[in-house]
């Protein structure tokens, strides 16, 4: 009885990473449509954490820290296109 519940609880974190790790890949699919916009001004961007509460963290880098857009292309470009590619998202937040 024990090894069945072992196994179940294995088989339940696996799949849960699983799942954890396809999204992570659409997340990263998404941020690849918007990747090549902000490596023309010399930025970019990157997934830091997908939490297990469904928030995803980005992290802009190059010219993207400090440039006056970075809003407006966060609101616009990055989080529309992740919620739009994984509707189970609850937020993207940028981290610095």
């Amino acid at each position: 009885n024990s090894r069945i519940c072992q196994s179940i609880i294995l088989y339940i974190c696996f799949m849960a990473a699983a799942e954890k790790l396809i999204i992570e890949q659409k997340i990263e699919q998404a941020l690849g449509q918007i990747r090549p916009f902000l490596n023309e001004d010399g930025g970019d961007i990157h997934l830091v954490e997908l939490t297990n509460e469904m928030i995803v963290k980005v992290q802009f880098t190059g010219a993207c820290t400090d440039c006056t857009m970075q809003n407006s292309t966060f609101k616009a470009g990055v989080e529309d296109s992740i919620l739009k590619a994984i509707p189970s998202i609850k937020s993207v937040l940028i981290v610095k």
